[in-house]
Order: structure tokens, then C-alpha cells, then sequence
């Protein structure tokens, strides 16, 4: 791009888009280029968003991320792993398209991408080309594995999930295999590739090097496995499926109540008619000491520590199912309330097993102002409450997040904050590259 097609009176409200926003967050001043569609990419980037840096998500300007237009689900997922950040729409095939992204990847500190193995390349995006425009560039990809036999392979959440061992341990004994209720292994392939972008900008201080970085969905997941990986090895032991149990500690488990006559709002967002037994009366109760089973019998009036059988934790491991079926019968005779608040009293880990509608009421949620709410762009059109980035800091304060961006809503703004003119960027959008 020459001189020419500049424009050096570029700005959004008075602010440059790709400018230091002003606030105490420590990426305050860092921008982050994401080539990222459905969960893994795009949630890297919303983690270094809460920690103050600039997002701007590039997607095709037929259709973008390929969450915009999905299932109801896989709307509810591009709101939430799409917050504050800003949308540019940019045809990285059509002819100049290439030009108008290195131009934005020399603005950048950060690129984090999620495509198919070889994609970028083929794009003429991938790492080596970026670092020829932009040497301190860090640039993350969230890959389905690092290198090695399986990474040309195409990779989802659940084949992580499989090949990990991680489905083989979860859900219960004599059911096939299940995976977990949310997208693990795309989430800790993000966080991974989030803590190793700060670790990066950090390195890039001392040696004014930018570095790629590797984030698999597969190993990933294998850390998160990796104590089961270890008790294998040590012990020639196979680890079967435990649903809520443990295999240390029993009773240890989800136990079913008697109904509570006048529920909460936080213990179900449906009213008592519309409840159904799979979310009514569920509590989990975990105790995890001799202390804290002998306390749990006494806040429910229980005699079971009495007994011979279950004198010690590995004679009550010995006997858990018949134990977990004399507990469950006897909470039939309190509602989950009282089983709550007896237990928490007496200092026994316990906990409703609430449906999802029910967290976004939970009390200690509200008042430690844990979710954020923003506005739906895609699917149904509502305000909907999502997790803001859970960790406290001394030194920064959270912010109000901003909704997720409409297709192609920031394009004309960071073009001109480029520097392109509006006569060039009237030019590019005729030619559909933008």
C-alpha cells in the first residue's frame, strides 16, 4: 500500500482502534489479530481481551465464523467466546486481500488462529510469511496436535477428548464412553495457548523476538489427564468410569433428596410443576476425611460411623454401594435445603447439582458479579448473562465487557486507522475483499 492511499486522520470516537485503550489491564496495549471460528481460537483471544488487549477478529465477509449461523447452541457459543473484540471482514483470496491483512499484522503484537492443518500457509499467512512483516510478532495456533504422526489429521473437541483416555473415565460403568458436557478440550488448548502468549510477550522483552507458539487440543487434554496417566503406569491398574464418585473416598457421590416444598430460584429457574426429577432434589456430598464423615452423620443424625463396615475409608470403600444406598435413603428424609444447610454448617463439602438455567441466578455469582451481560448478535436477539475472566486482581480492575461485533462492523474503522483512505477502502469493498 503507497503513501498515497493513506490516511493519517484515522479514528473511532476520537480513538484510535488499535491504540492503548487507557486502562490499568496489563495487554492494555497489545493487539491481537485472530483468524478464529466455533470455540477454540476465538476463546484464546477472549482471554487475552479480558486482560486488556485490542481483538480484531478477521472473518470472511460471506457469512465470517462459521458459530454466526449455526445450531442455537453454536450462536450461544459465538456471543460468548466473541465479546469485546471488534470484527473486520477480509477476503484473504481475493486479489489485494493478502496486502490489506499483512498491512494490519504489521499493527499487531499477536496473531492467534485456528485453522486446519496448512491452511494459513496455503493462505500465505502462516508464520513464516507473518514474521518476515512483523519479526516481534508472537504468533499462537491452536492446532489439533504438535507435530508429529497425527498432525495433518483434522481434529474436533471429542477427538481429543477420545484419544486422551478422557472419555474412557467418563459417565458411568456399562455405558459407552461419554464426552464431557462442555468443550474441555478446546478450552484447555486455549488456555494453554493464552498463558504461553503472555509467557511470549514476555520472553519478547528481553530479546525483542516475536516466536510461534503451539497450542494442541490433544495434549492439551493428555495434561489435564495426567495424574490418571501416572496412576496407570505405577499401579497396572485400568481406571474405569466413576460418574460423581471417587476412587478414594466414599461416600462420595450424587444422592437424590426428598422435594422441597417452596424452592428457589437458585436451586431451579423452572417453577416447581415444570421440574423434573433429573434437577429437583440432586445434591452431591463429598467427605473427604474421617472428621468429615463422622460430621456428616451427626448433622443428619446418622449412626451409620457406628457401624463396622464403615469404620474407615477403605472399609467404606469396600462397601460404597451398599453405604451410598442407606445415605440416599436416609436423605429421603430431608429436603435438599436442609441436607445444604446442615452439611455446610457442619463443614461438609456438599452442593445442589443445579441445571445450567439456575446458574445464572446463583446468589454468590450475583454478588461477586461474576457474569456480564451482553448482546446477542446472532440467534435469538437478547441481553444474556455470560462468565466475565474469573480471576481477582490487586492491580486491575475487571471491565464492562462489550457485546459481540456484527459481521464486518469495525472494517471501514481499523482500515482507516491503517491509515487507507475512504476512497481505498470504497475501492476494496467494490472488489469484495472487504
Amino acid at each position: 500500500m503507497t503513501d498515497a492511499t493513506r490516511d493519517t486522520d484515522a479514528s473511532r470516537d476520537g480513538r484510535d482502534p488499535l491504540g492503548d485503550d487507557g486502562s490499568d489491564r496489563p495487554l492494555a496495549d497489545t493487539v491481537v489479530v485472530e483468524l478464529g471460528h466455533i470455540v477454540a481460537g476465538p476463546f484464546c483471544s477472549l482471554l487475552l481481551a479480558d486482560l486488556g488487549a485490542t481483538v480484531v477478529k478477521v472473518e470472511h465477509p460471506d457469512g465470517g465464523d462459521v458459530t454466526r449461523d449455526s445450531s442455537p447452541l453454536g450462536n450461544a457459543s459465538f456471543n460468548y467466546v466473541n465479546r469485546d473484540k471488534v470484527s473486520v471482514t477480509l477476503d484473504l483470496k481475493a486479489e489485494g486481500g493478502r496486502e490489506v491483512f499483512l498491512d494490519l499484522v504489521r499493527e499487531a503484537d499477536v496473531l492467534v488462529e485456528n485453522y486446519g492443518p496448512g491452511t494459513t500457509e496455503r493462505l500465505g499467512v502462516g508464520y513464516d510469511d507473518l514474521r518476515e512483516v512483523n519479526p516481534r510478532l508472537v504468533y499462537c495456533a491452536v492446532k489439533g496436535f504438535n507435530d508429529g504422526p497425527y498432525s495433518d489429521y483434522p481434529a474436533l473437541d471429542p477427538v481429543a477428548e477420545a484419544l486422551s483416555g478422557l472419555m474412557s473415565v467418563t459417565g458411568y460403568p456399562d455405558h459407552p464412553p461419554a464426552r464431557c458436557g462442555t468443550s474441555i478440550a478446546d478450552m484447555a488448548a486455549a488456555l494453554y495457548g493464552a498463558l504461553s502468549v503472555v509467557a511470549a510477550l514476555r520472553q519478547r522483552e528481553r530479546t525483542g523476538e516475536g516466536q510461534k507458539v503451539s497450542a494442541p487440543l490433544f495434549e492439551s487434554t493428555v495434561a489435564l489427564m495426567g495424574y490418571w496417566l501416572a496412576y496407570v503406569q505405577a499401579y497396572d491398574a485400568d481406571p474405569e468410569p466413576l460418574g460423581a464418585g471417587h476412587s478414594n473416598w466414599a461416600p462420595y457421590d450424587v444422592f437424590r433428596t426428598a422435594r422441597d416444598e417452596n424452592p428457589t430460584a437458585t436451586e431451579s429457574g423452572k417453577s416447581r410443576d415444570e421440574r423434573t426429577s433429573r434437577d429437583e432434589n440432586w445434591v452431591f456430598i463429598g467427605p473427604s476425611s474421617q472428621r468429615q464423615w463422622e460430621a456428616l452423620c451427626d448433622a443428619l443424625d446418622l449412626t451409620l460411623d457406628d457401624r463396622e463396615e464403615y469404620a474407615t475409608r477403605e472399609r467404606r470403600l469396600e462397601h460404597k454401594h451398599a453405604l451410598n444406598a442407606e445415605l440416599e435413603e436416609a436423605l429421603r428424609s430431608f429436603s435438599r435445603s436442609e441436607v445444604l444447610e446442615r452439611l455446610r454448617e457442619a463443614g461438609v463439602p456438599v452442593a445442589p447439582v443445579n441445571d445450567v438455567r439456575a446458574v445464572a441466578a446463583d446468589p454468590h455469582l450475583v454478588a461477586t458479579d461474576a457474569l456480564t451481560k451482553v448482546e446477542s448478535v446472532e440467534g435469538a436477539r437478547a441481553r444474556v448473562d455470560v462468565p466475565r475472566y474469573p480471576v481477582r486482581s490487586t492491580a486491575f480492575d475487571r471491565r464492562e465487557s462489550a457485546s459481540p461485533p456484527e459481521l464486518g462492523g469495525d472494517t471501514e474503522t481499523v482500515l482507516r486507522s491503517l491509515g487507507y483512505s475512504d476512497e481505498r477502502i470504497a475501492e476494496l469493498a467494490a472488489d469484495g475483499v472487504v
